[in-house]
């Protein structure tokens, strides 16, 4: 009776085993029959002459031994020798020299043996899972993923993926205002993947900057399908973040395709960062350019950079100074990480003295690549080109000659018209 209930045991463990997850079929077989074969060895000094016969789908195994036939008075190993008289029990006609097959119970190996083999199982598919949990968010590293709330700690949450397996998410990456109660979804981005002592650890995060961009990718096909690139991102998650994108394709704003129809592409992530206040612009290779956008949406009059300390002094009109610099400092701050420059603010106190204007607002005396031209080499106002002489623009904004003398005609009557009135 005993050995019976050893025997629905042992059923009962490779029951649990074969319908475990993340497990393929081969490696559970494998990992089944070195289990077995371990406890084959400790008991018989070898496992050389078994063979483990392991049936997954079924729950159940066999386990024959195979020995050697010898004279009744020549027995030297009874593991690998059996003697003529017990072998022809198994088969009547065999005979010295012969190999004979007999099944072998594993019940009757004893309670201790069974115990054995099924901390010795339990033991190795525990590392099993460990590598295939390892392996398995290593290459999710960097990807969204979703997962339950579980447990909610001072300082971290505990989630719960699909499969049951646990991932972190550390209160340093929430957001501010994020705020979750057990069994409510969260979706965060795989941050890293720590492996101390074979014991995997799946930290997740919400204030990577990857997240906002997977986010994009998301929301935005253009971007998913390779046509719109996503440069640069500059985050202060929870307030607000600037992302600077390049098209591909000229018949693509990338801009437009980012913020969709009425905002409707971009408040989908608004919401998703508890209204954290995100600014799409064209990113350039132009430093002063980009510098300029990056400061959006101060306009500023003048701009000095030096290449080598990765440095740039803006000069903007006294009204204009507090957009750039932005609420808490948080404008120029982010522009400063988008750009990777340092920018220092000055007023402008010489044009705030004079009267000066845009060269945008010339729009319908200049042709708008000209004034893109004007603004590359850091003249956004029409005392900036009126500053430069004729041969410096016809060099650093590669212009024609004819086409200098009109703007600088254009922009000097505009002052001559001022000082008649």
């Amino acid at each position: 009776m005993a050995k019976k209930e050893e025997t629905i045991s042992m059923i009962d463990t490779l029951a649990e085993f074969k319908d475990l997850k993340n497990i393929d079929k081969d490696t559970m077989i494998s990992v089944l029959e070195d289990s077995f074969r371990n406890v084959i060895a400790k008991m018989f000094g070898t496992d050389e002459n078994f063979d483990v016969i392991i049936n997954p789908e079924k729950g159940d195994f066999e386990i024959w031994r195979n020995r050697t036939v010898v004279a009744d008075n020549e027995l030297e190993n009874p593991t690998l020798q059996i003697t003529q008289t017990e072998a022809r029990k198994i088969d009547a006609d065999c005979e010295v020299g012969e190999e004979v097959t007999d099944e072998v119970h594993f019940a009757d190996f004893g309670r201790r043996a069974i115990l054995n083999l099924r901390q010795t199982l339990a033991s190795k598919i525990l590392e099993l899972q460990k590598d295939s949990l390892f392996a398995k968010y290593k290459d999710k590293i960097g990807q969204i993923v979703s997962a339950d709330v579980y447990q909610v700690w001072k300082k971290e949450i505990l989630l719960l993926d699909d499969d049951g397996n646990e991932l972190l998410l550390p209160k340093t990456e929430q957001i501010p205002s994020d705020f979750y109660r057990k069994g409510e979804t969260v979706r965060a981005v795989v941050l890293r993947v720590d492996n101390l002592n074979n014991n995997p650890k799946i930290i997740l995060s919400r204030t990577a900057p990857v997240f906002l961009e997977r986010l994009f990718e998301l929301e935005v096909p253009e971007i998913n399908d390779g046509l719109i690139t996503i440069k640069r991102i500059a985050r202060i998650p929870g307030e607000r973040a600037k992302v600077a994108v390049e098209s591909y394709d000229d018949r693509i704003d990338p801009v437009g395709a980012c913020v969709g129809m009425k905002g409707s592409r971009i408040h989908g992530i608004v919401r998703e960062l508890r209204n954290e206040n995100i600014d799409v612009i064209n990113f350039t290779s132009n430093v002063s350019l980009f510098i300029q956008r990056a400061l959006s949406p101060a306009k500023i009059s003048s701009i000095r950079v030096s290449e080598d300390d990765k440095k740039a002094e803006v000069y903007l009109r006294p009204e204009e100074v507090s957009l750039a610099i932005g609420k808490g400092g948080l404008n120029i701050k982010l522009a400063c990480m988008l750009t990777e420059y340092t920018i220092d603010v000055f007023r402008d106190i010489e044009g705030a003295d004079e009267e000066d204007i845009y060269l945008d607002e010339f729009s319908d005396e200049i042709d708008s690549w000209i004034i893109d031209a004007l603004k590359n080499i850091g003249c956004y106002t029409a005392k900036n080109v009126l500053a430069m002489s004729r041969a410096e623009l016809i060099e650093r904004a590669d212009l024609e000659e004819t086409t200098v003398d009109e703007i600088l005609a254009v922009l000097s009557a505009e002052f001559e018209d001022q000082d008649n009135e």
